[in-house]
């Protein structure tokens, strides 16, 4: 029975992980995202980065394996704001299948996602969604995808504000909570997803800060 590992780094990051191989979604740079930073020699097979900012690119700090991974992938290229793009760019939702599961990183999506884009995210089984505003969709948006996606799925939310990380123009988790009152604080690091049982959830992670 295949399994996949699931650690949370903070802000927008993700390791992925199987006997298939494993994914580091979003490094983000040392003093990009207050209070956060990346644990030292965190590896992966392949890394992601949804976007060309500082709290999304830091490819340089993870160390490749060298080994090649068995998933396939697809990428959607999206607004960062709800301006089409004109405030802060682009970003991109990257889609992985693996261990015949699909995983979708919304990276800084910045409006809900339009028919044809709800067609794909809607055979997602994990699903890591930003959800504190301002960056991003907000929890009232976010809270909307929630209600359109697959049943079951496994929703893990990121890059919102907690205490003294993240930024102060976010939403902080609390907040998130009222908005989406199902969600499940699981106080670890990581989670390990049966594949023939993925739970029908709402998280949040720890952020995993060793170093």
């Amino acid at each position: 029975m295949a399994k996949i590992t699931l650690t949370y780094y903070g802000h927008a990051c993700f390791k992925v992980a199987s006997e298939s191989g494993s994914i580091l979604f979003d490094p983000y740079e040392d003093g990009s995202v207050p209070g956060l930073k990346l644990p030292f020699n965190i590896e992966a097979d392949t890394v992601f980065c949804s976007h060309d900012h500082h709290d999304h690119n830091a490819r340089s700090l993870i160390r490749l394996s060298g080994k090649k991974p068995d998933f396939s992938y697809c990428e959607l290229v999206v607004p960062h704001d709800d301006a089409n793009g004109n405030k802060r760019g682009m970003t991109k939702m990257t889609f992985v299948k693996m261990e015949g599961l699909t995983i979708a990183h919304l990276g800084d999506i910045g409006r809900l996602p339009k028919s044809d884009e709800y067609e794909i995210l809607q055979k997602a089984d994990i699903i890591l969604l930003p959800c504190a505003g301002f960056y991003t969709v907000d929890s009232l948006q976010a809270k909307e995808i929630i209600e359109h996606l697959k049943t079951p799925s496994l929703k893990v939310l990121m890059h919102f504000r907690e205490g003294a990380t993240g930024y102060e123009v976010q939403e902080d988790i609390d907040h998130v909570m009222s908005v989406i009152p199902e969600v499940h604080r699981v106080q670890d690091t990581s989670i390990e997803i049966d594949t023939e049982a993925v739970p029908n959830e709402t998280i949040t992670l720890q952020p995993c800060q060793k170093r």
